[in-house]
């Protein structure tokens, strides 16, 4: 495979990361004239008020890429010279206009995911999980409609409920760790890249292509939302991120002749590890604990580890080199035998077995340490 691939999608995501960069610059001098910030209180880390708009940059910079790539297929075939000079350009048109409507799909249940983060931003989140899931269902319904769906289950409607449960389950999931500053952002970044190297190896370019303008469009926002963030994505920009990433990789396929097994079509599991491991273990702890399942706490990842002894941003690194390792092994997958997936497998159940063991003795001894105080 050429080099030519990699150097479009770098220059895809270099692009994207210089609109995203200076929108969301303007987005926060925006927000903060019209009063559309998120006010400290309550469960929240932040002292002062912070604008909500940085989603709108995120999201517009990978939208404005996706719109322009279909102008530009359009534009360019009429152009003979373009494939003298690039030969490979007949062959990734011809992909990408098979895929335009599968494209077109993905950008209308974006709108609409982004529609309802943002009514939600701009309502200082009033809104609660019953008025949220059926706009994330119809949002899921139109993208699986358009042809983006898995094909690994026995029967087109079992593949039609995998991929709606699948959209909005990773929806969430990026939702969800959006509690420190940063964190969203760096995740998706690091779990597109992968993502993106994973598909295009396997020529699926236009998954790629997309997964590219994510990474690019999270890259330029993450210098403003670095603790102390300057701006928050919101809801407009996490829930659109994980349907973005959810609708990509549920239609690409990890495989190929040359894959001694077909274990890589989990890859997406590994890679989403880190969102998967947060959701699980705060909802299991909400549920053990009696209390509403999506009422927001502090007992996410993230939060456990500044209790461990972290500071809020080693928390956040902490959690990207997390994240940056079991993405490292879901890229292996694809070429391991059976024995390196199980290795691969393995090293990622005993790291997330490790964290949830010391977070707990951690809790444990201060449970200790409190009785012994009220004992004295």
């Amino acid at each position: 495979m050429g080099w030519s691939k990699y150097a479009l999608l770098a220059a895809a995501a270099l692009t994207s990361a210089g609109i995203s960069y200076g929108l969301v610059h303007w987005l926060r001098s925006f927000a903060l004239k019209r009063g559309i910030v998120d006010l400290p209180g309550g469960r929240k880390i932040h002292r002062g008020p912070v604008p909500l708009l940085g989603g709108v940059g995120i999201v517009g910079s990978v939208l404005l890429g996706l719109v322009a790539a279909l102008v530009a297929l359009h534009l360019l075939g009429g152009i003979p010279s373009v494939a003298s000079h690039f030969p490979s350009y007949p062959d990734w048109r011809s992909r990408l206009q098979a895929a335009s409507p599968k494209l077109i799909g993905l950008l209308v249940g974006a709108l609409l995911i982004f529609a309802l983060g943002l009514i939600d931003d701009l309502r200082k989140g009033h809104l609660d999980y019953r008025s949220k899931f059926p706009p994330q269902f119809l949002a899921a319904s139109v993208a699986v409609a358009s042809g983006i769906r898995t094909q690994l289950m026995p029967g087109e409607l079992l593949d039609v409920v995998v991929s709606l449960l699948w959209i909005v389950g990773i929806t969430n999931a990026f939702n969800l760790i959006d509690n420190m500053d940063g964190q969203a952002a760096g995740v998706a970044a690091i779990s597109g890249l992968a993502l993106s190297i994973l598909t295009i190896s396997q020529n699926q370019d236009y998954v790629a292509f997309s997964l590219a303008l994510l990474v690019g469009a999270c890259a330029g926002f993450l210098p403003h939302n670095l603790h102390p963030a300057k701006i928050f994505m919101g809801d407009a920009g996490s829930l659109t991120i994980g349907f973005l990433l959810g609708c990509s990789t549920i239609q690409a396929s990890y495989i190929d002749v040359k894959s001694p097994t077909f274990v890589p079509v989990i890859a997406p599991v590994l890679v989403f590890s880190v969102p998967i491991f947060d959701c699980a273990s705060v909802l299991y702890i909400r549920w053990r604990e009696g209390r509403p399942l999506f009422v927001g706490d502090r007992r996410h990842f993230s939060h456990r580890l500044v209790d461990f002894g972290m500071s809020e941003k080693e928390a956040v690194f902490f959690i990207y080199l997390v994240e940056a390792s079991v993405a490292m092994g879901a890229l292996l997958l694809p070429r391991l035998t059976w024995a390196g997936c199980l290795v691969v497998f393995v090293q990622t159940a005993v790291l997330y077995g490790l964290l949830t063991i010391l977070m707990t003795v951690r809790k444990n001894r201060e449970g200790n340490s409190k009785e012994s105080q009220a004992g004295r």
